[in-house]
């Protein structure tokens, strides 16, 4: 269960991401577009949040933009900060790109070891009321039980491209499509789905 709490927050993701990800080498050149799918996993020790956007464009391209929300700095992983802002509830957060963060690369290595999915949403609102809420996309793991369990300290060292990020942790080699589309080596796999297109290819382990 991913808790999603009703706050302010400043600056907005919109800002951090914005400048990041026009620094990127995937990056495809298109300003104008916009958050047309989200979801989220859950860290089981209830410490990191983890939300992943998949951003559309007019001309039709997807970028796919996995985040990690921290209560404190992530060691050794500086050039991978987005930045930080002030959460009203849980105070200051540290924002990554989730590539580099061991707590996302093991939570999708064992969702798609294990076939599962994608955290149910449930927000905490400033009354005190609760609600679920539905994700705008949906992602889940194809089933490979061969694959090893990856530890959430385990060191992840990832590589950009123009498409995608190599992620190496131990043995294992995670691929995630940053250009959603393209064609990523390997059959273990994580694939999502939202109003755009089904079953596309978001991640790969070899």
């Amino acid at each position: 269960m991913a808790i999603i709490h009703q706050a302010t927050i400043n600056p907005t993701k919109d800002q951090l991401v914005e400048p990041w990800l026009e620094s990127r080498p995937w990056w495809d050149g298109v300003a104008e577009r916009g958050p047309v799918g989200t979801f989220r996993f859950d860290d089981p020790a209830g410490e990191v949040g983890m939300e992943c956007f998949l951003f559309g464009s007019a001309d039709g391209s997807t970028l796919f933009v996995p985040l990690t929300y921290r209560g404190a700095a992530l060691p050794g992983a500086e050039a991978h900060l987005l930045g930080t802002m002030e959460h009203s509830v849980l105070g200051t957060r540290w924002i990554y790109d989730a590539c580099v963060d061991p707590v996302f690369v093991a939570v999708v290595v064992d969702t798609i070891r294990t076939g599962g999915t994608g955290a149910e949403l449930e927000v905490h609102r400033s009354d005190g009321s609760v609600e679920r809420r539905e994700p705008t996309a949906t992602v889940r793991g194809n089933g490979a039980t061969d694959l090893p369990v990856v530890p959430t300290d385990a060191v992840a060292e990832a590589e950009e491209s123009s498409d995608r990020t190599v992620i190496r942790a131990g043995d294992l080699s995670l691929t995630i499509a940053r250009r959603v589309g393209a064609d990523l080596p390997g059959d273990a796999r994580l694939t999502g789905s939202f109003a755009g297109g089904d079953d596309l290819v978001l991640a790969t382990v070899s």
